[in-house]
């Protein structure tokens, strides 16, 4: 039998988009040549997943799996295109087979599901990728909360987050939130300076074009650039919309991190 390497086998399927196994097989087949694979692969309708690769796939589904006592949990997207094919049972299962070994064993196990998704691209004759893989161990004293929003069956909007010092209800509400005002960052340190002052222009520019006076400028330039920080930053937005930010709301607790994966 022809030996061929896993380089080998791996150029293959970067070039066709075919799953290992069978870029290994029409290696095989073709005694090692990988023109001749890859015709092999077309007329087995298995190189049909690289046409596919550039088109959007905005649909998809979201899962989380908690681990007993709830010190860690993990959150996984895998997209597709449609949602037909997200809500159909072996895609869900595969989402959730990819959470539960996230969490046993850290992001780096959802490569072991590489042939699976492949098999469900070829399946699905569409643009099936895993779009986020993660998992969130909190540190001893802290306490994590989740949340998954479910459309027709499936998650389509997950959240975990890491508090510290802030009770189970209170985390839970700002889990809710995130969920659906969907911050970018957790504090205003976290935002890329280039993107601030970016940001700080183009606010200069519509404040000087809107003809306000010169010396109020830098005054309503600062007011409007703090409405912008409450858009992205989770700490500085009201909570559920209300008045009292999320930093109120927590007192002297301390959200830690979160995570979050949604459809789009």
């Amino acid at each position: 039998m022809v030996q061929v390497s896993a380089r080998e086998v791996k150029a293959l399927r970067d070039a066709t988009g075919a799953g290992m196994m069978d870029a290994k097989r029409a290696l095989i087949e073709a005694a090692g040549d990988p023109a001749e694979a890859a015709e092999v692969l077309k007329r087995k309708g298995l190189a049909k997943a690289a046409e596919r690769a550039d088109r959007d796939a905005s649909e998809g589904a979201v899962a989380i799996a908690v681990a007993d006592g709830g010190g860690s949990a993990s959150l996984v997207y895998l997209r597709s295109e449609t949602d037909f094919s997200a809500k159909a049972e072996d895609f869900a299962a595969c989402t959730s087979e990819i959470a539960d070994a996230v969490l046993a064993d850290g992001p780096d196990a959802a490569a072991a599901f590489a042939d699976r998704i492949d098999g469900l691209r070829l399946a699905k004759k569409e643009n099936i990728s895993l779009a986020a893989a993660l998992r969130v161990r909190a540190d001893e004293g802290n306490t994590l909360d989740t949340y998954l929003h479910r459309q027709d069956g499936r998650g389509v909007n997950g959240v975990i987050v890491e508090g510290a010092g802030v009770e189970a209800e209170v985390l839970h509400q700002v889990a809710l939130h995130v969920a659906f005002a969907k911050p970018r960052y957790l504090h205003r340190d976290e935002v890329p300076p280039a993107d601030v002052e970016r940001e700080r222009a183009s606010l200069l520019a519509l404040t000087k074009a809107e003809g306000r006076p010169e010396q109020a400028w830098d005054k309503i330039v600062q007011g409007r650039l703090a409405g912008w920080f409450r858009e992205s930053v989770l700490l500085e937005q009201g909570l559920h919309g209300e008045r009292t930010t999320v930093a109120q709301s927590i007192g002297a607790g301390r959200i830690v991190r979160f995570e979050q994966a949604c459809l789009g």
